[in-house]
């Protein structure tokens, strides 16, 4: 696995109060994406506000409360990518969560936890296509 993140993903209870939060701080919406999910380019990266409880469940985790309603994500450059990275973090003592799929937007994805539950997804996603370094960028 590279060591980098592409994606941040905040689990909200009200996506809407949170964008207007953000794009109050000067943070643009990187791609329109209706009222469910905002996308904001940051530098190489991208982050993102969800509904909590439809993160906790693609996440595969127990919104408990407990839960920080954040997952972490790393897009890849193939569906095939995506199940070594699972593989490789199995083997290195991770949990899969979800494992790799189609999703409903058209890509493939799956989720694996590290030791302490943190999830992470593991994503291929043909409308973001990867710079060479990794980046991704929204377009």
């Amino acid at each position: 696995m590279e060591q980098r993140i592409s994606l941040v993903t905040l689990g909200t209870s009200d996506v809407a109060r949170s964008r207007a939060f953000y794009e109050a701080l000067g943070w643009k919406v990187g791609v329109e994406s209706g009222q469910e999910i905002a996308f904001f380019q940051v530098g190489p990266m991208v982050f993102s506000l969800w509904d909590r409880k439809q993160l906790a469940e693609e996440s595969g985790v127990e919104d408990s409360g407990i839960w920080g309603g954040v997952t972490l994500a790393q897009n890849v450059r193939s569906p095939e990518e995506v199940d070594d990275v699972l593989d490789q973090a199995q083997a290195a003592g991770g949990t899969i969560a979800q494992p790799g799929s189609p999703m409903f937007w058209g890509g493939y994805a799956g989720t694996f936890l590290d030791p302490d539950g943190h999830p992470w997804q593991v994503a291929h996603n043909p409308s973001w296509p990867l710079g060479e370094d990794g980046s991704v960028e929204l377009s």
